[in-house]
């Protein structure tokens, strides 16, 4: 128990020094110093700031399940909402700090457990989306589970670079336009 309560102090020491101080000068030094740790404390838990870093994007990728999906109304005429449900999850996957995403965008390095996060992931959303798809009645696609994994590339891909980057446009537009996107997409709109 004390050493999860470690790592996660480290975790969230470096979340702050990733985004106040960028990548390159985010010492864990001075993640050590933020979480109030010495130095070979934290190399107990972590080798180098590269497995902090690959640590803080698993756990943000982890999070990122559609918490919503099953609450959703798929009646008729709903469609609309059910992707605006889905453009929103992700937008609040990605709110908290847009400093460190685009620290975890730009710069995580990329491991074999990354990998299997991301695929885990994936296979997780995909499978979710291609329900909700198969079960709406409003739904025109010729293949659901192509749909699904079109979907949710579009949507992450487009929210990370929207959340990570300074903006003028707000996030209601952002939302707004993406929504209207997917929803004609679905219809079959041509």
């Amino acid at each position: 128990m004390r050493a999860e309560l470690t790592r996660d102090r480290i975790l969230t020491a470096a979340a702050h020094i990733f985004a106040e101080h960028g990548y390159a000068a985010g010492t864990t030094n001075r993640i050590a110093e933020r979480a109030r740790i010495s130095i070979g404390s934290l190399y107990q838990y972590f080798p180098n700031k590269d497995a902090i870093l690959a640590e803080l994007l698993i756990r943000h990728i982890d999070r990122g399940t559609w918490t919503g999906a099953d609450d959703l109304d798929l009646s008729p005429g709903t469609l609309g909402a059910t992707v605006r449900a889905l453009v929103r999850d992700a937008i609040d996957n990605h709110g908290d700090d847009p400093q460190l995403l685009r620290v975890m965008i730009e710069e995580a390095p990329v491991s074999q457990e990354l990998r299997d996060t991301i695929d885990r992931h994936g296979t997780r959303r995909t499978a979710q989306l291609r329900d909700v798809i198969v079960r709406h009645p409003d739904v025109r696609v010729g293949d659901p589970t192509v749909a699904a994994e079109i979907i949710l590339l579009t949507v992450e891909i487009n929210t990370h670079k929207f959340m990570a980057a300074p903006r003028t446009t707000p996030v209601e537009t952002f939302e707004d336009e993406l929504v209207a996107m997917v929803t004609r997409y679905l219809r079959g709109d041509r």
